[in-house]
């Protein structure tokens, strides 16, 4: 179930209008290189048919909640780590999706840059979306102490709340 629709009945044709309720974060970017900080969040909109004031106000938006605005003319090549991803997260924000799925966001980044990421998505969280994070790193899991589902060749071996991650 998503925001109140079975997944299993939807007709492919539904599927595009899910997805948009839906914002992806992955460890390794996924930005499109020959497009600047800001054309990389607006592509979502674009994409979508959106018309050219909400892409810009939509995109001006996301890049303000993760504190981007001053690099909205930068190509991905041009940011850190830290900046790329949260480059990411605006992309994957700027639709307003009732959920965000981040696997292994901190991945490929330093500590203070992973607690800068977690920060951002926990404030995501408290705007209203709901949020899960794929990660192996425990200590995340600990610090953050929310619902833990544990997986296990797909299958759930562990579901607690606010529980700490012991492996």
């Amino acid at each position: 179930m998503i925001d109140g629709e079975d997944v299993a009945l939807l007709r492919r044709s539904q599927v595009p209008h899910l997805r948009r309720k839906i914002g992806i974060v992955f460890q390794d970017f996924k930005l499109l290189p020959t497009k600047t900080v800001a054309e990389n969040v607006a592509f979502a909109l674009v994409v979508t048919g959106h018309s050219g004031s909400v892409v810009r106000e939509e995109t001006d938006r996301a890049l303000s909640l993760v504190g981007l605005t001053h690099r909205r003319g930068h190509f991905p090549r041009e940011l850190s780590g830290g900046e790329q991803q949260r480059t990411a997260i605006a992309r994957a924000l700027v639709n307003k999706p009732r959920i965000l799925i981040a696997d292994e966001p901190t991945g490929n980044l330093d500590p203070v840059t992973t607690w800068e990421i977690i920060k951002l998505l926990v404030r995501v969280q408290e705007l209203g979306t709901t949020l899960m994070v794929a990660t192996h790193n425990a200590e995340i899991v600990n610090a953050l102490r929310q619902r833990v589902l544990h997986l296990d060749h797909g299958a759930i071996v562990r579901d607690e709340k606010e529980g700490l991650y012991a492996a």
